[in-house]
C-alpha cells in the first residue's frame, strides 16, 4: 500500500458575508464582526478602526433608512478592504452640503469622504448596495492578503 502526503491547504479568506437584521444592535454586531474577521485576515489592529467606523456608519444608515435587513459584505484586497451593505430600500443615499449643528444626522457620508474612504452607490433589483473602499495602511501586505 503507498501512502501519500497531502500537502496542507493553505485556504485563502478573503470575502466575509453576513446578515443583519433590521435592529438598533446591528451597528455594535457588525463591528464586532468587523474587528475580528479584520484581524483573522492578519489586518494589524492600528490599521483597522477605519473600517470599523465605516461599517459602523454604514450599517446604521441601512438600519435607520430601510425598513428591511441588511447584508455587509467585506472583501480585503492587497491594501483595502471593500465594505459593501446592501439594503432593501431603492433610494439613494445623499450627501448634504452642510448640517447644522441641532440636527441629528446626515453628516456620515461626508465623514467617510474626509477620512478617504471612496463611496460608490450600485442600484439592485431588490434596493441598493453601498460600497466603501478603505485602505489599510501600508502594513496590511504582511498580514493575509500578500
Amino acid at each position: 500500500m503507498t501512502t501519500t502526503a497531502t500537502p496542507p491547504v493553505h485556504e485563502t479568506r478573503t470575502t466575509h458575508h453576513v446578515a443583519l437584521a433590521r435592529s438598533g444592535h446591528a451597528p455594535a454586531v457588525a463591528r464586532t464582526i468587523t474587528a475580528r474577521w479584520l484581524s483573522l485576515c492578519g489586518v494589524p489592529p492600528d490599521t483597522a478602526p477605519d473600517a470599523v467606523l465605516v461599517v459602523s456608519e454604514l450599517v446604521t444608515n441601512s438600519v435607520r433608512h430601510t425598513t428591511g435587513p441588511c447584508t455587509l459584505t467585506l472583501t480585503v484586497h492587497e491594501t483595502v478592504v471593500d465594505i459593501a451593505v446592501a439594503d432593501t430600500s431603492a433610494q439613494l443615499p445623499t450627501m448634504r452640503a452642510s448640517s447644522g449643528a441641532d440636527e441629528n444626522g446626515g453628516r456620515g457620508l461626508a465623514l467617510l469622504h474626509r477620512m478617504g474612504a471612496r463611496v460608490s452607490v450600485v442600484p439592485t433589483p431588490r434596493g441598493k448596495t453601498v460600497h466603501a473602499t478603505v485602505a489599510l495602511g501600508a502594513q496590511a501586505r504582511h498580514g493575509l492578503v500578500e
